[in-house]
């Protein structure tokens, strides 16, 4: 199996740059794409986002090898549902949410019999929207794959080469051990900030004009952090709930014991943690994940 049409459904930041990265890296692939925004449509035909902006979603998937559904996890279902008598029964349906539990399960319902391949594209920024997107996001970065039982193997070896002619590598996991994983490395680190950078500003005795001014590169980039799409992360949050939860437990009880130690004066316990955590940041450095030049290669905007 070859993939040789692909619908894109959403045009925001990880729709635009799918289409994008098409273009640039794999042109012998047709493209359409839809987005229910009309003012999205208008900026993505103006960049080239999809070969075809489509005035409807059935016209973006009638002739479609893969259809990619890039809306929010909690749209999944109703987004599918709505496309079920138009794609194409040969076709692999996917998408790019972040949770894959309840995406598998949405898709399932809503597409009975069908082939279904949840991905989930590790790569992203704080910023939304057709305006967004660029051809290398998918760089040299992850892209898992958790098929459901029964997947045929050419689908999925068809799905794994279209990403990787994206860029990114591909990895095949069990969608509740993406779930766990992801809440570990993505959701909660994207809790912790929002809740941060809410705290900082709704106090009293420092100005929120101070927090502003006087952020130092923590609190800088806890900030790019908490500007993401807030509807995306608020269905990450409501559909990966289990894992998150779990994990956020952890993560409280760790907490406990820090602050415990900081009441105490436990300086070793600080440290031996504080070692830690340095080591795991030079073997992010290592695998590629991350620059280690100066704020982490970012440009400073003040």
């Amino acid at each position: 199996m070859t993939i040789q049409r692909v619908a894109i459904i959403g045009l925001g930041l990880l729709g635009g740059s799918i289409g994008l990265a098409v273009r640039e890296y794999a042109p012998g692939i047709v493209t359409t794409g839809y987005d229910r925004d009309e003012g999205v449509r208008k900026v993505a035909g103006e960049r080239g986002l999809v070969g075809t902006v489509c005035d409807s979603a059935a016209e973006a998937v009638r002739e479609a090898d893969l259809v990619v559904l890039c809306v929010p996890v909690g749209a999944m279902e109703e987004a599918a549902a709505q496309l079920a008598d138009h794609i194409p029964k040969t076709a692999i349906i996917s998408d790019v949410g972040s949770s894959k539990q309840s995406v598998s399960e949405a898709l399932s319902r809503a597409l009975p019999g069908r082939t279904i391949i949840p991905a989930h594209p590790v790569a992203g920024t704080e910023q939304s929207g057709p305006e967004a997107g660029f051809a290398s996001l998918f760089t040299n970065r992850w892209c898992i794959l958790t098929p459901v039982d029964g997947t045929h193997e050419n689908a999925l070896a068809a799905l794994s080469e279209f990403w990787t002619k994206l860029g990114a590598t591909v990895e095949i996991m069990d969608a509740e051990h993406h779930d766990l994983v992801l809440a570990v490395t993505s959701h909660i680190p994207h809790l912790i900030a929002f809740t941060i950078v809410g705290t900082a500003s709704d106090l009293e005795e420092v100005t929120r004009s101070e927090v502003i001014k006087y952020s130092a590169g923590g609190f800088r980039d806890f900030t790019r952090i908490a500007a993401s799409d807030p509807v995306m992360w608020r269905d990450v949050f409501l559909n990966n709930k289990s894992a998150v939860l779990e994990m956020l437990g952890r993560f409280t009880e760790d907490l406990t014991a820090l602050q415990r130690a900081i009441r105490s004066g436990d300086g070793d316990a600080l440290h031996e943690l504080f070692s830690r955590t340095r080591a795991i940041r030079r073997e992010v450095i290592k695998e590629g994940q991350d620059d280690d030049r100066p704020d982490f290669g970012r440009e400073d905007h003040g």
